[in-house]
């Protein structure tokens, strides 16, 4: 079985009544609740709240390791609706994670996550620190507060589930993980509980900064333009949110019988691995690659209204017809 799916079914056992609850405030969106953005499967106090019911806490904070259970069961309830499991090819996925995200984050491109929250997974050796990394949950989140969104990642290591999170809006990953860190303090000081520094276990926010930038890249890959995500049994077939189908009484979500399998970037991952193992000849210099790089444009007429769109431009082939960067380039 799945990991994914493992903890999926881990969690329902743990919070039999979940689902029934979803539905509840699903259907109350915009009626008794405030309405929240569509790609937001439901709001973080949402599930605070069905954790809260079942542990009969009332009024009173959630003691700290269920905070931890508030993190799980959001990205699992919201994957469990689509259970799509995103498969790198491995030099893409290579690639990818080798491309740094600079400047301010394109917070809009991250909105456009393909369903609600998405996993994908990582190769056997990568490593999150000192533990394995099998993959991660992603999803966003609008605080119904602040009406602060966020990008909420939940690593699925080793030892534990590990949430972070990224405030996102005009600024860089690194004033993200500081905002995340410093709202985290503050809340923690509201309910009388330490939240250690990161300094204090031996990690430093810059070291957070550069582990966690390999996985936003792979994520915008996900949002950016013109992403090669196939369905190997049904190529045609393109991830989208759920639709909810027509039962007695409303609308219904339903989950799948069973995880899907989206294949990740095949096609650059060939190129790539036909462009390396190139061998020179004579004196010619063996064709090598340039590094890839993130690209942000501007897509509509200049007079109405204008998307902003976001593109990760694959690696130049460099030596090989260098007067014309397009073609050398790695189409995916």
């Amino acid at each position: 079985m799945l990991r994914p799916l493992e903890h999926l079914n881990a969690i329902a056992k743990h919070y039999p009544d979940a689902w029934k609850q979803v539905e509840i405030f699903r259907q109350d969106r915009g009626k008794d609740l405030p309405d929240w953005p569509n790609w937001c499967f439901m709001p973080m106090a949402a599930w605070y709240s069905i954790i809260s019911a079942q542990h009969q806490t009332g009024r009173l904070r959630l003691p700290l390791n269920l905070v931890a259970d508030v993190a799980n069961l959001a990205a699992l309830g919201s994957w469990r609706y689509s259970q799509g499991v995103y498969r790198f090819d491995p030099d893409t996925f290579a690639a990818l994670a080798d491309t740094t995200v600079k400047g301010e984050i394109p917070s809009d491109v991250l909105l456009r996550l393909p369903e609600w929250c998405v996993y994908i997974e990582m190769p056997e050796d990568y490593r999150w620190f000192e533990t394995r990394l099998y993959g991660f949950w992603v999803h966003l989140e609008q605080d119904t507060n602040t009406h602060r969104n966020e990008l909420r990642f939940l690593l699925d290591t080793e030892s534990e589930l590990q949430p972070h999170i990224l405030h996102i809006g005009p600024w860089t990953i690194t004033e993200a993980v500081d905002r995340w860190l410093s709202e985290a303090k503050r809340q923690g000081e509201q309910a009388n509980i330490v939240i250690p520094e990161f300094s204090e276990i031996g990690v430093s926010i810059e070291n957070i900064v550069k582990s966690i930038n390999p996985l936003v890249s792979l994520v915008l890959y996900l949002c950016s333009e013109e992403p090669e995500i196939v369905d190997p049994k049904v190529p045609d077939e393109k991830p989208h949110y759920p639709r909810p189908k027509k039962v007695k009484g409303g609308w219904r979500l339903f989950p799948p019988d069973k995880p899907k399998i989206w294949s990740i970037g095949e096609k650059t991952g060939t190129q790539l691995r036909h462009v390396n193992e190139t061998e020179p000849s004579g004196r010619v210099v063996k064709p090598h690659l340039r590094r890839a790089h993130w690209h942000g444009f501007w897509r509509g007429p200049k007079t109405g209204e204008r998307q902003f769109r976001y593109k990760w431009l694959s690696p130049i082939i460099v030596g090989h017809n260098d007067n014309n960067d397009d073609q050398n380039r790695i189409q995916p």
